[in-house]
Formats: C-alpha cells, structure tokens, sequence
C-alpha cells in the first residue's frame, strides 16, 4: 500500500516519533568524533535511498522547501527532479491526475507544494507513487514535523506541553493542532474574529484528547505557554493585505507576550518572518527563538519523511 504523507494522521502517532527519533539519530551521525560537521553535500554513511528520484512540483514560490528537500533526498543517496507550473504542461493546462500518471513513471516519490489542498490529494489518487504534500492552504505537516523535532532537541516532552498560537488561523495551525491531538499536547490559540482556523481540524484534536482552546485576548493564549509559536500574516497570493494586518497587530509577539509565557518557553516562526509585523525582531532573534534552529530541521525531519513514504522506516 502507497504510504502517501499529505497530513500528520495519515502517518499516526507512532510513525510520527519514529520519524523524529531517526531524524535526531542522523543528524547527529552527520559528525565527526571531534564534533566538525560534515560537508552538507556528503551521503549519509548508510544511503539508503540510494539510486532514488524525488520529483518536486512548485506552484507555489519556495526557499526552504526547496532546498531542504533537495539536500534531504541527496543525503540520502538519491536525486532530485524540479519542476515549476510555470515551466511545465501544468501551467498549460495538463490536469494534476495525468501529470501524477506521468510523474510516477519516472520518479520514485513525488512532493507537491499547491494552493488547494485537493490538488495534493488528487495527485495521490492517481500517482502510483508515494506523494508528500510540501505545503497547501489547508496544512503543512513538513513544518510541523520539524517544529516538533526541535521541540524536543531543546528539552520539550510533547506530552501535556501548552502551545500558544498568535496570529491568523492557517495551515500551519491546522497542522500543529492536529499534531496536539495525536502527540498528546495542547494548544490556545489567539486569533481574531474572522481568522479562526479549520474546525474539522479542531474536533478531530479534542476527540483525541487535546485541549484545543480560543482565544482573542494575546496575553491570555500565552500565559505560562511552554511554546509561543507565529506565522506571516499574509501567505503569497491573499488579498486585502492592509485589513488584515490591522485585525492582527494585537496579537504581534513582543517581548512582553513572551515574558508572560512559561520561563522555559521558546519561540517558533516558521519563516519566512515579515519583522515588524507579526514578530518584533527583539523576539525573533531573542535568546528564546528557535527559528534558525527550526529552519534547519526541515532537512533533518523531511529525511525521514521520505524513508517512511518510501517504506524504509516504521
């Protein structure tokens, strides 16, 4: 059966762990004895995706995606395929099932990063290969994946953790509170009227077990939180910019937010961060934030993303 990774539940909860603590053993294992890290370049000493092609598909602009999954992929031993709507038959009107027909008669795994999430779905119904969503506007479990790696890298057990969300309601909220409710944490999310995130996401989270909570009050949501965590207030493409930057200034984290949030609390953008706007840059390059760290973990965790797609892992 084709192991497609187009949300957190369709790996679970224990695939999820497994992943990360192979994420966390080969990223360790990429140093030598005396603690030099290796060169970015260099196949991890097992290769185990070795003589693999990865096809990636954009319609949507990238930089950490992007890369981190062509460096992950090459790591791994494999290779790497791009390509962008603009400059394939998708711009020109090739529907996404025959483009998944196509593609999976050429590579071994696919990763999609779309608008509409039905696209990424229907590219798994018709691919024959494993497909990764890369981020839509309904969720983006790469991130989230990442996020949870350096949670825990930095001293955080998942389980009873509070997770404070300030901002709009979007995919990578949607994401983090369906990882609260299969790794049993909690999340209070602060947004304004308007801007809430997916219900569905909600009550699939509470009937696990979270406490998922809501919030228009900022100060409230982050209260003793062990994370704050924040996103761009307009993702590419979305109108009404001006408005909705107003809606949101109350809930820009500030030094204040997170003075009110758990002493241990630690901050998460997942980038890229409009300073200014939903982040002061005291907050985002403060000695709490975990952005860089974040960043970097995309690679380390999208690894083992592809080794449980591809059958390797769990």
């Amino acid at each position: 059966m084709t192991r497609n990774f187009l949300n957190l539940s369709d790996a679970g909860g224990d695939a999820i762990a497994a992943m990360i603590a192979d994420a966390i053993d080969r990223k360790a294992a990429r140093r030598n004895a005396d603690g030099s890290a290796w060169p970015k370049g260099r196949v991890d000493a097992d290769a185990p995706l070795a003589g693999h092609v990865l096809g990636m598909v954009f319609e949507k602009n990238s930089t950490r995606t992007r890369v981190s999954f062509d460096m992950a992929i090459r790591q791994l031993g494999g290779s790497a395929i791009i390509l962008d709507a603009g400059t394939s038959q998708l711009g020109r009107g090739e529907t996404v099932a025959d483009t998944a027909r196509v593609l999976s008669r050429y590579v071994d795994i696919l990763m999609v990063r779309t608008d509409d999430h039905a696209k990424v779905e229907e590219m798994a119904h018709h691919a024959s290969v494993p497909v990764i969503n890369g981020l839509t506007d309904l969720s983006h479990p790469c991130q989230i994946m990442a996020d949870l790696l350096t949670l825990i890298e930095h001293g955080h057990a998942l389980p009873g953790m509070t997770v404070a969300w300030l901002g709009d309601g979007n995919n990578v909220l949607n994401s983090i509170i369906e990882a609260a409710g299969l790794m049993k944490f909690n999340v209070r999310m602060a947004v304004p009227q308007g801007y809430e995130s997916d219900a569905a996401f909600i009550e699939q989270a509470r009937a696990a077990g979270a406490s998922v909570t809501l919030h228009r009050d900022a100060m409230e949501a982050v209260a003793g939180a062990n994370v704050v965590v924040t996103d761009t207030w307009v993702s590419m493409g979305q109108d009404h910019a001006h408005n909705k930057i107003a809606a949101m200034m109350p809930y820009q984290v500030n030094d204040a937010l997170m003075a009110a949030a758990d002493p241990g609390a630690h901050f998460l953008h997942c980038l890229p961060a409009h300073r200014g706007e939903e982040a002061t840059d005291s907050v985002l390059d403060g000695a709490q934030s975990l952005i860089w760290d974040e960043a970097e973990n995309r690679l380390h965790a999208q690894k083992s993303v592809l080794l449980w797609a591809l059958g390797k892992l769990g």
